[in-house]
This record gives C-alpha cells, structure tokens and sequence, in this order.
C-alpha cells in the first residue's frame, strides 16, 4: 500500500499551471501530461481550490496559482488533497487477540512509533516549496 496518487499528480498540475503560465491549463491540457483523465483532474483541482491553492474560474479554461511558488510547501498540497488523515499515515491492524501477550501490548507499542514517523515525513514536505519542484523539473528539461 502507498500514499494516494493524488499527492504527485497535485504536485504535477501546479508545477504546470507555473510552467505553462502562458498558455491554457485546462484539465484536458493538465490530464495529457499526467497521463490520466480529465475527471480525475478537476477533482483534484477542486482540492487545490479548496485549499486556496490555485484559483479557477467557472466557464473559462485555465488556472493560476493563488501564492508565490516561494510560498507553497508540499505539506500543503499533501494536506489540500487529503492523503491521510492527521497521525493516521500507517494503519494498525484492529482486535489483535488480547490473550496473547503481544497482540495486548503492540498496538500501544507501534503506535506512538508510527506518528513519529508520520511527522518527520511531514517536517520534510514543510521544508520543500513548490519553487524547489518547478526549478528541479527547469534544470531536468534544460538537460535533456
């Protein structure tokens, strides 16, 4: 089991609605490059919306970023588009056997381990903007 897809594929729509900010972003455009389909597209744009992250206008094509690429961490497209809930990235398996000595103690055992791990992660996306991603795919693309 991974993180959503959602996560990478709002990275992906907002490092291109920066790239192509000269052209139309729509979420035909948007879901060629992600190589999905647009329905999949909008809902994840109607969670980067929700999240003030981009803004979109009803009946027009296109969006735009609501912040500076500065501004925009990947914590906070992981939170716009609802990966996990807060402490809740692993999931411990429920109603192990209480007679066993183990199956009585690992869920207290694991737990606190596991939401330790979970916020690490999440300080790392706080430190990464978006500016960081748009730059990295700049070089990549400039390479190639």
């Amino acid at each position: 089991m991974s993180i959503s897809s959602r996560f990478a594929v709002g990275i992906h729509i907002l490092t291109l609605i920066e790239v192509n900010q000269d052209g139309v972003t729509s979420s035909d455009f948007l879901a060629g490059s992600v190589n999905t389909n647009p329905a999949l597209i909008r809902k994840i744009m109607a969670m980067l919306k929700k999240a003030d992250l981009i803004e979109v206008k009803p009946g027009v094509a296109g969006a735009k970023l609501t912040k500076d690429l500065t501004e925009i961490s990947l914590y906070d497209v992981y939170r716009a588009v609802s990966v996990v809930e807060e402490n809740e990235l692993f999931s411990i398996h429920d109603n192990p056997n209480p007679a066993c000595p183990v199956g009585q103690h690992i869920q207290a055992t694991i737990e606190p381990i596991f939401i330790h791990a979970q916020l690490a992660m999440e300080s790392v996306l706080k430190h990464v903007t978006l500016a960081d991603v748009v730059n990295d795919v700049a070089t990549k693309s400039q390479a190639t």
